[in-house]
Formats: C-alpha cells, structure tokens, sequence
C-alpha cells in the first residue's frame, strides 16, 4: 500500500520530468540563427522580429543552397531567397501589437552603401541573410529587436491540422484559383492546413461583394501580409492554450521543423516566450506607407510613420 501512495506521490514528478526531457529533446532540434551578438537586451518591452516565407518548403533539400531551408546553422539565406514576410511582434505589459513591414519598403541596406528594398537586405546574393536584416531594422526602421525567429509557413501550415484547424472570420466568400482558396460563405470558416496555406499564400485574393461580382484585393502584397499576420495571431494563441499531452506532442515535432530561432534563445526563455503567446491577440498596428514614382516600391510616410515606429522603440 505504501508503495502504492509513493509511487501515487511521485507519479506527477515524474510527468514534469519527463514533460521538461520532452521539451528540451525538442528544443534542441530547432534550428539556431547566429544573431545573438546582434540582439538588444534592454528596453521596456521585447520585439520579436518574425521573417515568414511561404516557399521553403518547395527548395530541393538536396541542392547546395538549400542549407538554410533543410536547417543548417548558418544565417544566410538561400542564394536568391528573399524573405516574403517582415513583422515585428511586441509584447509589453501584458498586451501585445504587430507592426508589418512591407516588403518593398525602400530603406538604407545595412553595411552597404545602397538604398534598396527592406527585404533584399536577406539576399544570400548580397551576403545577406538574417544578420543584416536584424541590423536593417534597428538601424534604418530604429527598432531594438530583442528575439528573431523564421517562420515557414509551408511546414507551419501543418502545426493548423495538429491542433484540429483554425478558425478564420472572412467578410465576403473568397477565392484564389492560384492557390486552390475556396471559402463559399462568408463569416467564421474553420480551415485545415492545406486551406490555411492557401490563404496565406494568396497574392490574387479575389472576393464576392454585395454586387455579385469579384473583386481582386488591390492591395496586393500588403493584403497578403495582413492575412499572414491573421493566421500567426490566430496559430499562436490557439498553440499556447492548448492543454492536450497528445496535442502538445504533435505541436512539438511542427514547431522543430518550421521554425529557426536566434541562437540567445534558451530552452527556459521559450517556455516564457510559449506562455506570452497563451490567448494572444495583438493589436495590428499598419505601418504608414506610400508608393513610389515606379509603382512597385514604397516610402514611409512621415511624419506619420515616425510616430507608429515610436511605439516599438
């Protein structure tokens, strides 16, 4: 009987043991961006600066630059590969806003002597990769950034079918036969990975209005970083709050494969960073911006930009 009610005592010690072994076995198997140095370690708040990109997933793990897609631990990005996604995520004090970052935001290239667009700083082709466009945003945009981490939608898109769909509120059925999105009805849709991946990669978003007639989104690539924006809100809150062990374990093997983390980041700080994310809904703060004489780049817009920059400083 004594052995019973031991064993009964330790039992929950032993499911906490096992748990932390579990996760730092997990931990351990995410790959690391050599960033660290780069990092800012102070202010009131902690920017995490988020790359997505929704083409990884389809690189040949085979070819010779493919190393950052399949893992490897350097920061360069793959020759060519530009990241399709910038956000900076900030929490403080409780709450939490999301700042993106267009792609094709003209800004000064860190450690050139060029003007080009914010996203072509992650150029393996201009020896970029993930440190030069940590020190891009600090430096051109003045954000501190405190945390990085990569995002592979592609592998991501399975983390929706582990914790059974996320569910997305559409205003207007919506279609993209580019990427096989299909939403017939308007208002909350659950979607499974394949739909989700669809939404996120939509760059001909095109909706059914009152009219009856479809309407292509004519933001272009700024709507695709709000609906990319969406979906990691939606992931990440319904991923921290989920409490299921067979969950929790599927979630695990996900996360390891899809995303790269900055190599500061300890097993101790993720599992602070995982509770951060329980019931996370930022604010989506835009970013004020306007185009250029070419049609194809932008320009923050002051003074206005400067003020909604202030509020991640």
């Amino acid at each position: 009987m004594r052995w019973i009610l031991l064993i009964s005592g330790l039992l929950p010690i032993l499911l906490i043991v096992a748990g932390l072994i579990y996760a730092d076995m997990k931990f351990r198997e995410v790959h690391r961006v050599p960033v660290g140095g780069l990092l800012d370690s102070g202010g009131g708040g902690e920017n995490i600066l988020i790359v997505g990109s929704d083409t990884r997933a389809n690189a040949d793990p085979n070819a010779p630059d493919a190393g950052a897609i399949v893992g490897d631990a350097t920061d360069r990005a793959p020759a060519g590969e530009r990241s399709d996604t910038i956000m900076v995520l900030r929490l403080e004090g409780g709450g939490s806003k999301m700042l993106s970052i267009p792609r094709d935001l003209i800004v000064q290239i860190a450690d050139t002597n060029q003007k080009d667009r914010i996203n072509s700083s992650y150029n393996a082709d201009l020896g970029g990769g993930a440190a030069r466009l940590i020190k891009t945003v600090q430096k051109s945009l003045g954000i501190p950034i405190n945390r990085y981490m990569e995002v592979d939608f592609v592998t991501f898109a399975g983390l929706v079918d582990a914790v059974g769909g996320v569910t997305i509120d559409f205003p207007y059925p919506a279609f993209d036969n580019n990427t096989g999105l299909d939403i017939k009805k308007a208002g909350p849709n659950k979607l499974n990975g394949e739909q989700a991946l669809a939404y996120v990669r939509s760059r001909h978003y095109t909706e059914i209005k009152e009219d009856g007639k479809a309407h292509e989104d004519p933001t272009a690539d700024l709507g695709r970083i709000q609906r990319q924006q969406t979906f990691l809100r939606t992931i990440m809150g319904k991923v921290a709050g989920s409490h299921n062990p067979f969950t929790l374990l599927k979630i695990g093997g996900e996360v390891a494969s899809g995303i790269r983390v900055d190599d500061k980041l300890g097993l101790w700080g993720a599992m602070k960073l995982a509770w951060d994310f329980k019931g996370l809904n930022p604010v989506s703060v835009p970013l004020p911006v306007a185009v250029n004489s070419d049609h194809a780049t932008l320009h923050l817009q002051e003074p206005d930009a400067d003020g909604v920059l202030a509020q991640f400083r």
